[in-house]
């Protein structure tokens, strides 16, 4: 009986170690710390049953930022530039980035597993305070994930424009030279195929919500009044991926990712009111390139990424791709033209220091046709950014960011005094992932 007792103990031991073991990687306190961010943010996901399995996440994100140039929380502005002549300085606190997820893994069909997620912030519309946050939707979307082809629909990324860069202002230089990334509803067909056992090539096929449809016409925008309704606009991408490099950090440091290299591209013809047709389209090319790699695929000790985009936009203001989405008056309107650069580094000299800096820049092309809509229009928004982040364990990540946004307008608008909008920010965040 005693060796049947230690028999059971050791094999209680035994299990508790491994299980330990198991879970070390995404729970410990040692130093250097463990992989940081589960589920969808990193590489583990925790099955809470449901009817069927269902997995939760999200982080709880505190900012502080002050701004030179009074814009609030989401600096630099939303898809606008930085305000004309100067203005009082803020400090401002807000929790509204913090986000929470649910993902379910369902039944599978002809082969195909599938999957569905609901994602939420608290940048919902109608609050009145950072204490006071509303829910906002940000990704609802199924799919059904064959081993190279999927099918996704719901709300997702937008396909135009891949890049966000990695800021911790809430915007990501969505109105700067990357556009903003809206979450719009589509439908999407992505294929894979394989050139070598380390590359292949990446097909993506959509439909989306012409997103320019929220817009008024007075506001130089696209509208759907007057019974006139807008087509929806078709995106895609090609994109080249490769192991050959190795793999280094992606966004937020939180995934490897391998070379790549890649065209986007969306087309639509909206309708309005009085007006002609106008057609929207954007084109562009993304990289991300390892330029020193991770030892083993997931150690971010001594790696260096590099990404970059550059596109040509023509009535993408919602997207942050041009800064308006038509010129001249009705019925005359036709649609904005911009084009938009950026450039970033990410180096982590330890596991856990993370180093970023980037440039970009949104301008608009022939600004006589702007200087006939508005003395004012923007001819240029840039930004230059620099942030360290900094993880403590497997769940608290500590940040902070210095950005210097500048916007050169046509002219002074009316009280400015000046014809340039200033703006430096100072941006200190905690993250909690779980």
């Amino acid at each position: 009986m005693k060796k049947i007792g230690i028999l059971a103990a050791a094999l209680v031991l035994v299990a508790t170690t491994a299980m330990a073991e198991e879970a070390a990687p995404y729970n410990c306190d040692y130093s250097p710390s463990c992989e940081v961010a589960p589920g969808v943010y990193g590489a583990m996901a925790s099955p809470v049953k449901s009817k069927f399995n269902l997995s939760i996440g999200g982080y709880v994100k505190l900012d502080y930022t002050h701004n030179t140039n009074a814009v609030g929380p989401r600096s630099p502005v939303g898809s606008g530039g930085a305000p004309a002549g100067g203005s009082k300085d803020e400090s401002i606190f807000t929790a509204k980035q913090s986000r929470f997820w649910l993902k379910v893994a369902g039944p599978t069909f002809l082969g195909a597993k599938t999957n569905a997620l609901i994602e939420t912030d608290f940048y919902g519309g109608g609050a009145s305070s950072n204490e006071t946050a509303n829910l906002r939707m940000r990704h609802a979307y199924g799919s059904l994930d064959w081993a190279d082809t999927q099918v996704l629909f719901g709300q997702f990324w937008d396909i135009f424009g891949p890049a966000a860069a990695d800021t911790l202002d809430f915007a990501q230089g969505g109105s700067t030279g990357t556009p903003n990334n809206p979450r719009v509803t589509q439908i999407r067909l992505t294929h894979k195929v394989g050139l070598t056992t380390d590359s292949s090539l990446k097909f993506v096929l959509g439909l989306q919500n012409p997103i320019q449809d929220n817009a008024t016409a007075a506001d130089n925008s696209m509208s759907k009044t007057g019974g006139y309704g807008s087509l929806v606009n078709a995106a895609g991408q090609i994109v080249f991926s490769s192991k050959a490099l190795g793999v280094s950090p992606g966004f937020m440091g939180l995934g490897m990712s391998p070379l790549q290299l890649g065209l986007f591209g969306l087309a639509g013809s909206q309708k309005i009111a009085g007006n002609h047709a106008v057609d929207v389209y954007g084109y562009g090319f993304y990289g991300f390139v390892p330029l020193l790699k991770s030892k083993d695929g997931k150690n971010r000790a001594m790696t260096l990424s590099f990404e970059t985009q550059a596109y040509v936009a023509a009535g993408l203001d919602i997207q942050g791709a041009t800064s308006l989405a038509t010129l001249n008056k009705i019925p005359d309107q036709t649609a904005a033209k911009g084009y938009g650069l950026y450039g970033q580094f990410k180096f982590y000299p330890t596991q856990d220091l993370g180093l970023t800096a980037g440039y970009e820049r949104r301008n608009a092309v022939n600004y006589a046709n702007y200087r006939a809509t508005s003395a004012t229009f923007e001819k240029y928004n840039q930004l230059a950014y620099g942030n360290v982040t900094y993880d403590i364990n497997a769940a608290i990540r500590l940040a902070t960011e210095f950005e210097h946004n500048k916007t050169q307008y046509g002219a002074s608008p009316a009280g400015a005094g000046s014809d340039k909008g200033l703006n430096n920010i100072v941006r200190f965040s905690a993250y909690y992932f779980f």
